[in-house]
């Protein structure tokens, strides 16, 4: 959908985290990854698509452990833990102080939230990421209500997900917005019945007309 479609009756906005509020570049990982010896990563780990173990990490089904030992199970040869993290973890990037200051501007028009995929390792540090840019405050009180697809169990584009997401924040869908990078995430939120906008490359939530 186009950034700049005409919006109504908006009250509510759920962003999505990565690559849209957080800055993200996966060939970071991939290339990590497959410099140790995996050489499938880009089918296993796509973006807006992750498979196998993956998306069981993404849905809680896997704890951090469980994930590092997989990893490390098709790397041919021993690594450390904190190697699969540091490679894991390669792919996020610095919070754009533009990016905060407009999600705060934001609050004073709308209730905003937040829905991201994503997973223990990752969650840990980009928390610890926002607290170097914002003297120690916690990320998640940018937001009324911050939902983690390991922590709820749900990921999108599940319409359960978004579901759940709609009831438990006590949200309207039909006045709610929701913004993903990942175009299949934005289809899941339409059919719950959220209006949706897909942040395409090269765009950021600043060239919004919102």
């Amino acid at each position: 959908m186009d950034l700049f479609f005409k919006l109504k009756n908006i009250k509510n906005i759920i962003f999505d985290l990565g690559g849209v509020i957080l800055p993200i570049d996966i060939s970071r990982t991939t290339d990590t990854f497959r410099k140790l010896g995996i050489g499938n990563i880009d089918k296993l780990f796509a973006h807006g698509h992750a498979d196998s173990f993956f998306k069981d990490y993404e849905e809680g089904k896997l704890d951090d452990q469980q994930f590092i030992d997989q990893i490390k199970k098709m790397i041919k040869n021993p690594v450390e833990d904190k190697v699969v993290i540091k490679a894991w973890n390669a792919l996020l990037m610095d919070f754009p102080a533009e990016r905060i200051n407009f999600l705060n501007t934001l609050k004073l028009k709308y209730r905003i939230f937040l829905f991201s995929n994503t997973n223990g390792i990752h969650h840990k540090a980009f928390l610890k990421k926002y607290q170097l840019i914002s003297d120690n405050e916690n990320f998640d009180n940018l937001f009324e209500k911050a939902w983690y697809s390991h922590l709820i169990k749900m990921r999108k584009p599940d319409v359960r997900a978004f579901e759940f997401v709609i009831n438990e924040g006590k949200i309207d869908a039909g006045e709610t917005l929701f913004i993903d990078d990942a175009l299949t995430n934005v289809e899941g939120a339409i059919q719950a019945g959220l209006q949706g906008v897909h942040l395409q490359p090269g765009k950021t939530i600043l060239d919004l007309a919102l």
